[in-house]
């Protein structure tokens, strides 16, 4: 199509709708921890025709190319962005993981899977120096409440283990059997 014929409107819409939902993105990446910033940085790598140079990203973005390298570093240990190469380019290449349901699971383990470990060891923590407490003490009233805290603690501690399970059916991919993939 010649230029006088392109329609310069319909492509400025375009490019605003495509903004409109990098902003959506960036907006529910901060669910798992992810700055707005390096949310936008996965969007305009989503849609993204080709792989990007920092170079690329930062005009893209008005962002500094440390800013960009810190966002792929991130978005590149969550899975969600993989270097690549094109013959010739010397530098390096990032382009987005497009399969969202292979992010989304990556990105809920390495979330979730941390603080709930962490929880786990202070559950247990707890446990132990209240059952200490529990042998050291004649006051019968504090062991009646040792001895309440602990059950809830238990109750805690068997959540968080519930908790690891389901981390571990999403990291696998088995959750698809039980919702499958659209």
């Amino acid at each position: 199509m010649p230029e006088d014929e392109k329609d310069t409107a319909n492509w400025e819409k375009h490019e605003e709708a495509i903004e409109k939902f990098i902003q959506v993105i960036a907006k529910n990446m901060n669910l798992y921890g992810i700055t707005p910033s390096i949310g936008r940085l996965y969007g305009v790598l989503y849609f993204a025709e080709n792989p990007m140079t920092l170079d690329d990203m930062r005009e893209a973005l008005s962002m500094s190319k440390t800013s960009m390298s810190t966002g792929v570093r991130s978005l590149s240990d969550m899975k969600m962005v993989e270097s690549t190469f094109r013959k010739g380019v010397r530098k390096d290449l990032y382009q987005s993981e497009e399969d969202w349901y292979k992010s989304f699971t990556s990105l809920f383990g390495i979330k979730w899977r941390q603080q709930t470990e962490t929880n786990i060891e202070e559950t247990q923590e707890t446990i132990e120096k209240l059952e200490k407490m529990y042998n050291d003490t004649m006051d019968e009233s504090l062991k009646e409440k040792i001895k309440n805290d602990i059950e809830k603690l238990e109750y805690a501690k068997n959540y968080y283990e519930w908790l690891m399970s389901f981390i571990r059916v999403v990291e696998s991919g088995e959750i698809f059997k039980y919702i499958p993939k659209k």
